[in-house]
């Protein structure tokens, strides 16, 4: 007797879903058990979020990019991005010094009043990173940092394109050097260098907040360079995880430890004013083991 082709199907993917969920179930409920995971915790902590379908997007890559030994524009790249729930607005002082108190994050090395409506500022990547997991930990949820990519899908028309538009086939540098003083000179200084409150810079076409006013925003994306070939094909490739990529009017590659932008760090050009952080809710169904292994959202 043969089985039909619909039901030996059906076995198959019941022999390969049934394991993982057993083995998710199973660690799931370790990760619960031993505290690695986060419980289930008060409503009242979650963040007021914007809901991104699914849907194509066009950016230029992030990190440093280099041909014959002369750095050069970032690719263009397009990809297809899955849906994304992202919070509104920026970590407010007021949620962040919530964590302070419990004992979870540092404080910040800001004077920034704390309220339920001025975004968090004078906080270091790595102390985002403590706040997610505090989050993570109050909501029963996981929370984490976006993607470069994925605060570029959020931010929409409000994302910055940093190309200098030099021909990639120059080999002159004094070109992209005069181009690069341009564009620096043209980048003054805030004239509302302060944190303002919430719905102050507006919001984009997904109904994203802020998005490329006076904060900066940290995301996980760690800097790359990227050696290219003459047909912008990477040969070679560099990563380095103690220095992470924070956007908002431009992108600047900052050390995790950086809590005050303008007083140094790895940044390129004009520094940014501030630099906070929002947070993606992660609804991937190995969200909860990434968090277990890892230790923290990722």
């Amino acid at each position: 007797m043969t089985i039909p082709r619909v039901a030996f199907l059906h076995n198959a993917l019941a022999s390969i879903i049934l394991p993982v969920a057993l083995i998710a179930g199973l660690a799931s409920a370790i990760g619960f058990q031993s505290g690695l995971l986060p419980r289930r915790g008060s409503s009242g902590f979650i963040p007021v979020t914007v809901n991104i379908p699914a849907g194509r997007l066009a950016y230029r890559q992030s990190g440093e990019f280099f041909r014959n030994g002369l750095v050069v524009d970032a690719p263009m790249t397009e990809t297809i991005q899955r849906s994304l729930e992202i919070t509104k607005y920026q970590v407010s002082t007021e949620n962040y010094d919530r964590c302070v108190t419990e004992g979870f994050c540092i404080r910040r090395e800001t004077s920034t009043p704390s309220r339920a409506d001025l975004p968090a500022n004078g906080v270091s990547f790595d102390d985002a990173v403590a706040y997610a997991r505090w989050l993570s930990d109050k909501t029963g949820e996981i929370w984490r940092l976006p993607k470069v990519e994925e605060l570029a899908f959020a931010a929409g028309s409000k994302y910055p394109d940093d190309a200098l538009g030099i021909d990639p086939r120059s080999k002159n540098p004094a070109l992209r050097w005069l181009a690069d003083y341009e564009r620096e000179t043209a980048r003054k200084a805030s004239r509302i260098p302060n944190p303002q409150p919430y719905g102050s810079f507006g919001e984009n076409e997904h109904g994203l907040a802020d998005f490329g006013g006076n904060v900066w925003e940290w995301t996980s994306t760690c800097l790359r360079r990227v050696t290219l070939d003459r047909y912008s094909k990477p040969v070679s490739q560099v990563e380095s995880c103690g220095i992470y990529i924070a956007t908002g009017k431009h992108s600047s590659p900052l050390s995790a430890f950086i809590r005050e932008p303008k007083g140094g760090g790895c940044s390129v050009g004009a520094p940014p004013d501030n630099v906070g952080f929002r947070l993606v809710r992660d609804k991937r169904w190995y969200a909860p083991l990434l968090f277990a292994i890892l230790g923290r959202p990722m």
